[in-house]
């Protein structure tokens, strides 16, 4: 594998990682984001302490545009937009329900992390072989806040996918002190990702 291969691979492993984390999140949710472009534009100029000119900014869209959003005369937002929409408000939408979660998941609960993807070690004719794994695997609180920390960091391709494979490797492969406890795991070719608080 070249090393062009090796940095897309890593880039769609994260991708999977943030948007897993993303849909727990949203999971937590007790009531439904605003789901109009008018009505995300409106909760975001809250967030942005009523300017348009900031939110123009973080929307990337001039100020113009959102304020024809917020006075209804444009209603459907072209795709780009659309998308940015939707992640800003998610990402804003009950910061009380989604910091509950993660102090729960740090503290005392831990993540649940159910994956299909090339799992294992390097073992040359073991149970323990790399190969492709669908699994449901509980980590620990510690696992759990190393991710959440690593994640909110803006973490590398690289650290945020070593925190999740080392949670992983720990719990399925290293529970209970076993002797595999020097040994590298291969966490790769992720094809399904998902977290539970």
């Amino acid at each position: 594998m070249t090393e062009e291969e090796k940095a897309a691979q890593e880039a769609r492993t994260r991708s999977k990682l943030m948007e897993g984390l993303a849909r727990a999140e949203r999971a937590l949710f007790t009531r439904p984001a605003p789901k109009s472009a008018r009505s995300r534009m409106k909760f975001l100029r809250t967030r942005e302490k009523g300017s348009t000119k900031s939110l123009a900014k973080r929307l990337g869209v001039s100020r113009k545009t959102v304020q024809r959003y917020l006075s209804g005369a444009s209603t459907k937002p072209n795709k780009r937009l659309q998308e940015v929409l939707t992640k800003e408000t998610e990402s804003e939408w009950q910061p009380q329900v989604r910091a509950q979660a993660r102090q729960r998941a740090t503290t005392s609960g831990g993540l649940v992390i159910k994956f299909r993807a090339t799992l294992g070690f390097t073992a040359n004719g073991s149970s323990d072989d790399a190969r492709v794994r669908d699994l449901s695997i509980a980590v620990s609180p510690s696992h759990a806040a190393l991710i959440l920390a690593t994640q909110e960091d803006g973490a590398t391709d690289t650290d945020l996918h070593k925190a999740v494979a080392e949670a992983i490797a720990e719990a399925y492969f290293r529970q209970a002190g076993g002797g595999c406890a020097s040994l590298e795991v291969e966490f790769r070719d992720v094809q399904r990702l998902d977290f539970e608080f």
